[in-house]
This record gives C-alpha cells, sequence and structure tokens, in this order.
C-alpha cells in the first residue's frame, strides 16, 4: 500500500480528545468522494459519496447512494464502490485497499468493509446517531470479528457535514413518500 505519509509533517487538528492528522493525500481523495456525494444530491439521494484506493494509491471505484432510484435498500456509498472494487480486483478481499467515503459507515457498511479486509476506512464527517466506525458502535474495530481496520475520521468533516445537513434542511417540511412530513436526518 502507499505510504499516505506526505513529504511535510502533517497537519495535527484537536477533535474531542483524539487528535486527528490530516494527510494531503486523505484530504485529495475525500475530495473524490464528495464529488461522488454531490451526485447523489442531484439525484435526490442522501448525498453521501465513497471512493476506493489501491495500494499504489490509484481511485479504483467509485459510488455514491442511491437506494430510493435503483430500489435497493444497500446501495449505499461505500457498497457501490465496494463492489466495483470487487469486480476490478477479481476478488471479495480487498486486504491492500482503503476507502474514503464523506461520512462514518453505518452497521451494514461497516460489516461489509469487515468481511472485505480492507485495510483502512477515512471519512469526513462523524454520525453520531448510527456511526458504526467509533461514533455510536465500532464494528470496524470489533474485538469478535476475525479483522479490524484501521479508521480515520474527521477527514473535511465540515465541508461533509453541511453538504448532508443541507439536503436534510431543504428537505424539512416537505412531503415524503407516505404522506408524512419531517425528516429522516441523522445528524
Amino acid at each position: 500500500m502507499k505510504n499516505f505519509s506526505p513529504a511535510v509533517s502533517p497537519r495535527s487538528y484537536p477533535k474531542g480528545n483524539k487528535v486527528i492528522k490530516h494527510y494531503n493525500s486523505d484530504v485529495e481523495f475525500v475530495s473524490e468522494a464528495l464529488k461522488e456525494a454531490r451526485k447523489a444530491l442531484k439525484k435526490g439521494e442522501v448525498p453521501v459519496g465513497a471512493v476506493v484506493v489501491d495500494e499504489s494509491g490509484k481511485i479504483v471505484a467509485r459510488g455514491h447512494n442511491s437506494p430510493v432510484n435503483s430500489s435497493d435498500p444497500t446501495a449505499h456509498a461505500e457498497i457501490v464502490a465496494l463492489k466495483k472494487a470487487s469486480r476490478l480486483a477479481r476478488n471479495y478481499r480487498l486486504n491492500n485497499f482503503e476507502i474514503y467515503v464523506t461520512k462514518e459507515p453505518c452497521v451494514m457498511c461497516a460489516g461489509a468493509l469487515v468481511n472485505a479486509r480492507v485495510k483502512r476506512i477515512i471519512f469526513g464527517c462523524y454520525d453520531t446517531k448510527s456511526g458504526a466506525c467509533g461514533s455510536v458502535f465500532n464494528i470496524a474495530n470489533s474485538q469478535k470479528l476475525n479483522h479490524r481496520i484501521k479508521i480515520t475520521g474527521g477527514i473535511l468533516e465540515d465541508d461533509c457535514r453541511s453538504l448532508i445537513q443541507n439536503f436534510f434542511k431543504a428537505r424539512r417540511g416537505k412531503k415524503i413518500s407516505g404522506g408524512e412530513t419531517g425528516s429522516t436526518e441523522v445528524f
């Protein structure tokens, strides 16, 4: 796997009691995931995007949320990108791959990433209601599972959070399917 250490020292930013190191390539790849999230937004989906990066540092797969348009509850950005990367690698195990996503993965996505044996998950904003990489659950590092994943959170956090929050603000009070009003906001 490509070493993601930049030529200069990483910038460190406080996040609660944690220190999060921002590496240049992490920012660049989360920026690419944000491009995918904007594609989901244009389609009326919750704006979450993901990119999978191989051991040479090349983006090999992209994905964005599409459960509404595909009528598939598993069509989260991470799952879409993971499936594409697995087909390309011709293997369901992606041991030396990393995934960059705009929002902390949910339980389903974290479980799929553990099963795929990805090396690292890097995400933008934390999901304090249903995140599964440390916020609410820690599926990606559960001692009860046979694989644990390195996690880096908070990369371009404000940009990622704003995109999702603005999506739900625009939806508040509007009619949604089934005739109900309201928001399914998770932040």
